[in-house]
């Protein structure tokens, strides 16, 4: 899947740190899909995740179901 990405917002997530390190951006507003990306390699690879297996995860993480 190839998407034109240049006019989305990306914020980064609440669970980065301040560091540097751990950096996850995401961009909101985009059709089924959520993209994610490295906030350090801005110009690098995007994942696209289905919105639904986004909220999962985003939820589970929020539960404490998920530890890295």
């Amino acid at each position: 899947m190839r998407s034109d990405l240049s006019a989305v917002r990306w914020r980064k997530s609440s669970y980065s740190n301040s560091d540097g390190g751990q950096c996850v951006e995401v961009a909101d507003g985009c059709a089924e899909v959520v993209p994610v990306r490295d906030s350090k390699n801005p110009h690098g690879p995007v994942l696209a995740f289905a919105a639904a297996g986004w909220e999962s995860f985003v939820s589970a993480v929020k539960h404490g179901d998920v530890r890295a």
